[in-house]
């Protein structure tokens, strides 16, 4: 068939001749509808659903509790946490596994290994921005308890934990609040390592990062990031990072996210080429053990070749057209987010 191919949910998308999809394709970052409708993932318009998933063979994903950045005050911080507690309770409740399309509830690597060898959709809890644990540690465990397996410390804007890559001056943030990490943001490092909680530098300013990685006992991720030298936006890690990534042994999940692929590009020019040209210059700087794939699906991603989960399949095409092995695909494809997943535990 031809590379790319644009096909409804209902028809999922063919394979080449003698080739199987990965069984494993994990995206590590898709935003759920808030406020929750009733049956969120059935037949939607969104670009994430469960029928679609299934079309396009995208047979594990992140699904983020994401709390916005509002001000630094203690009913802000009430809301947020609130936010993220019932977001939790949500991605829960999506677990269906007597269901047509059955999904499950995998909190533990292992636990997302055998959902897909059980024909099962792995949903993975997470939560986009530290603003959500308020000012204080006293959620982590909570949210630990409701399977949430990463936390992005920063959205857009500075909060209680670290600084922003972007901060946002109608919320009266200056260029940099804590020079990185605040006093709490060190606690809370500490603290997410003892839950087993991954911690994400997506959105992170370079010093947070960094300092991140020289504090974590298991490895950091960036859960939805791409290349800095191909593509000069703040959200994007430079090569300074990238390496940094790798010391402590974490991953970048390269994300379809067109203004962080190309710069200046209108996001209908921008396709799978751009984005595995991210993957190969970050498995040629740091190795392909530290890269991965995400969306940002529902979050401001997609591009033209992969604009809802039922394409999926087209990436898996245009690695292969690449020359990746299955070998490699199945290594980016989650096996290297798994790898850190089971190093939190």
């Amino acid at each position: 068939p031809p590379l790319y191919l644009k096909l409804d949910a209902a028809q999922p998308i063919p394979q080449p001749r003698g080739m199987t999809p990965p069984a494993l394709v994990l995206d590590s970052h898709i935003d759920i509808p808030w406020p929750n409708p009733a049956d969120p993932f059935t037949h939607t318009t969104r670009q994430v659903d469960f029928p679609k998933m299934r079309a396009g063979h995208l047979t594990a994903a992140c699904f983020v509790a994401y709390v916005p950045q509002t001000p630094l005050t203690a009913e802000a911080w009430a809301e947020a946490q609130s936010r993220a507690r019932a977001m939790l309770h949500t991605i829960a409740a999506m677990a269906q596994p007597s269901a047509a399309i059955p999904t499950r509830l995998t909190p533990r690597a292992a636990d997302v290994a055998q959902a897909v060898a059980d024909g099962a959709i792995a949903l993975i809890p997470v939560i986009e921005n530290g603003h959500a644990l308020g000012n204080s540690l006293a959620s982590i465990p909570e949210f630990a308890a409701l399977g949430a397996r990463y936390l992005t410390l920063t959205h857009n804007g500075h909060n209680a934990l670290a600084d922003s890559a972007i901060p946002r001056p109608e919320l009266s943030d200056p260029p940099a609040r804590h020079g990185g990490l605040s006093d709490l943001g060190r606690a809370a490092i500490a603290e997410l390592n003892r839950n087993h909680i991954l911690i994400d530098v997506s959105h992170t300013s370079k010093a947070t990062m960094m300092q991140a990685a020289d504090l974590s006992e298991t490895p950091i991720i960036a859960s939805h990031s791409c290349v800095r030298a191909l593509c000069d936006h703040p959200r994007n890690l430079d090569d300074e990072q990238l390496d940094r990534l790798a010391a402590a042994g974490g991953v970048i999940q390269i994300t379809a996210m067109s203004w962080f692929l190309k710069k200046a590009a209108k996001p209908d020019q921008v396709g799978l080429d751009a984005m595995i040209d991210h993957i190969d210059y970050a498995i040629r700087r740091i190795g392909l053990a530290h890269v991965g794939i995400s969306s940002d699906f529902d979050g401001g991603g997609g591009i033209s070749d992969w604009s809802n989960a039922a394409e999926t399949a087209n990436v898996t095409h245009a690695l292969r057209a690449r020359g990746y092995t299955e070998a490699e695909i199945n290594a980016l494809w989650g096996g290297n987010f798994l790898r850190v997943l089971a190093a939190a535990e």
